[in-house]
């Protein structure tokens, strides 16, 4: 099988032919028809994520496809089923072996590809949401980064939630799409004064921000009183500081969120939420949006588009089987 692997970091990805792995016990062989890049996945080869894998070593969290074989003993999906599952890395490959309680079987009606970029980002606004920011029906949620493939995903959660969503991108191309999605209003950070234009619409409740940086400081000076900030990333580059004198005045909370902890500390957290967010797709309430689809061998090319934040949407690395 071929594989996309970083051998050092700061080189490109090499095609490289491996051995077909072999499942383990408790363990399933998955046959990978396609595999979501986030955000996450451009720091980890840069070794700049929290988790550093030995080298060489393929990029890719989540990935879609078809369970070939389980090993002795594994209580998971049959052979043949289509399924979803997290990786933590090594889904730039043709197979894979992952833990079969782990997989998700996937809604008749959806593709490999939507499939493939859904889990991380749905079901990092869905926790963030719900679980950590506690958004009611009625809040008005401003999300950062709005027509990136986590910012889309969080724009229309917060519409099924009952917000309304202000959604913050940059040029009128990016809010097009924000706005396609359920945005109920937007606000280009190109053109400055967010702060501004945020607390003319009556503030912020919930900030949703995995961007940073200065656009950060403005969304917090737009807060409502007791509203919740979420900081999930910082695709500027920039680590914002805190001035913990706006919290106290206002009474915000700055709440922090790892969607990856729960795989460790709460397991039956992501299962449920993944379950929720699987029965609204088959419900025809999410339509996952898959801007670029990249093959295997261009792997590179699709983590520059999220690097170089050329993404609007999920961006979805795809095997031979798949094209």
């Amino acid at each position: 099988m071929q594989s996309a692997r970083l051998h050092a970091l700061g080189e490109a990805l090499r095609l490289d032919t491996l051995p077909a792995p072999r499942p383990g016990p408790g363990e399933a062989l998955v046959r990978v028809h396609a595999c979501g890049v986030n955000f996450a996945d451009t720091l980890m080869v840069k070794g700049r994520y929290q988790e550093k894998p030995a080298l060489p070593f393929a990029p890719g969290m989540e990935v879609a496809g078809e369970v070939l074989a389980l090993g002795e003993g594994a209580a998971g999906p049959a052979p043949g089923t289509r399924v979803a599952g997290m990786t933590g890395h090594g889904g730039f490959a043709e197979e894979i072996v992952l833990p079969a309680t782990g997989l998700t079987p996937l809604p008749e009606a959806m593709p490999m590809v939507e499939a493939a970029g859904f889990i991380v980002a749905y079901g990092t606004s869905h926790l963030a949401l719900g679980h950590r920011a506690r958004l009611q029906p009625g809040e008005r949620l401003l999300v950062l980064g709005a027509a990136g493939g986590i910012g889309l995903t969080a724009v229309k959660i917060g519409k099924l939630m009952g917000a309304e969503v202000i959604a913050c991108a940059r040029g009128a191309d990016r809010l097009a799409v924000a706005k396609a999605r359920g945005a109920d209003h937007v606000i280009d950070s190109e053109k400055g004064d967010l702060r501004a234009r945020v607390k003319a619409l009556g503030g912020a409740d919930v900030v949703y921000d995995p961007v940073g940086g200065a656009l950060f400081s403005e969304a917090l000076r737009a807060c409502n009183p007791e509203a919740r900030v979420l900081p999930l990333g910082f695709a500027s580059g920039e680590v914002p500081q805190i001035p913990a004198n706006i919290l106290l005045v206002k009474n915000i909370d700055v709440i922090g969120f790892y969607w990856g902890g729960y795989t460790r500390f709460r397991p039956e957290l992501l299962a449920q939420s993944t379950a929720t967010l699987f029965g609204w797709c088959a419900e025809g309430r999410l339509t996952p949006h898959i801007s670029n689809r990249v093959p295997l061998a261009q792997a590179d090319a699709a983590l520059a588009l999220l690097a170089e934040r050329k993404a609007t949407g999920k961006v979805v690395v795809t095997m031979p089987c798949c094209a």
